[in-house]
């Protein structure tokens, strides 16, 4: 199982919207997450817009492809994509970039 965390940065002025948004997240996107293999997802915001995410996976590649695959993530992605702060205006499941695990006691 692999133990994956990323760095993402949400816009300071959108941080209560972002956090309404995920108090409902849509039943088919959890479940599209479920089939897709993401186990024990979490999301953590700090006030400055610093989001964290972890989640735990079989391959995180395969697990992101899968759900490149889900018709709801797209619909999903591009309604979230406001929130988000990239230059290039790429969506946040197009951000995610895993932080190197140094420590993790059992």
């Amino acid at each position: 199982m692999q133990r994956v965390c990323f760095v993402l940065q949400v816009k300071p002025e959108r941080l209560e919207e972002y956090r309404e948004r995920h108090r409902s997240v849509w039943p088919e996107m959890q479940e599209a997450l479920r089939r897709s293999g993401w186990r024990n997802y979490s999301l953590f915001l700090r006030e400055d817009g610093m989001l964290v995410g972890y989640v735990e996976t079989e391959d995180f590649a395969e697990a992101r492809r899968k759900m490149s695959e889900e018709p709801v993530n797209a619909v999903w992605q591009e309604s979230m994509r406001e929130f988000f702060v990239d230059a290039a205006g790429r969506p946040a499941d197009k951000q995610m970039a895993p932080m190197e695990e140094v420590f993790h006691l059992e």
